[in-house]
């Protein structure tokens, strides 16, 4: 199988030597996405549910690049800064996942990359 580098405007750049994301056969592998607007170049910091929102539309953007989609998600990874947060968190994460949600791990990060309050990746099919 060959592996293809994805890359699109429509979500940040990556900030280090990492693609952001990642397809191999008929599987999409985002890396981390931080709550950075990439029209503006805002980064959310200051409410979770704004940064939550922030970080699934990033990675929504790079799955449809690569020929996916949301419906197609099949496993997250949520980094949050404060645990504290969970449900402000699942609140905007189940606006995005009505039905048939995808497997997911959600941990606490004593510090994430930009000192940014939440991460999240995704792995889909194609």
């Amino acid at each position: 199988m060959k592996k293809e580098i994805i890359a699109t405007t429509k979500a940040p750049g990556a900030i280090g030597p990492y693609s952001q994301a990642v397809k191999v056969g008929n599987m999409v592998f985002t890396s981390g996405q931080l709550p950075i607007n990439p029209e503006t170049g805002e980064h959310y910091t200051d409410c979770i549910k704004k940064a939550t929102r922030q970080c699934l539309e990033n990675a929504i953007a790079i799955l449809e690049e690569a020929g996916s989609s949301l419906e197609n998600i099949v496993k997250t990874t949520i980094f949050i800064k404060d645990l504290n947060n969970f449900n402000d968190v699942n609140e905007v994460y189940s606006e995005f996942f009505k039905e048939n949600a995808p497997a997911r791990s959600c941990i606490e990060a004593a510090r994430l990359p930009k000192d940014t309050i939440i991460e999240i990746e995704a792995i889909a099919i194609v």
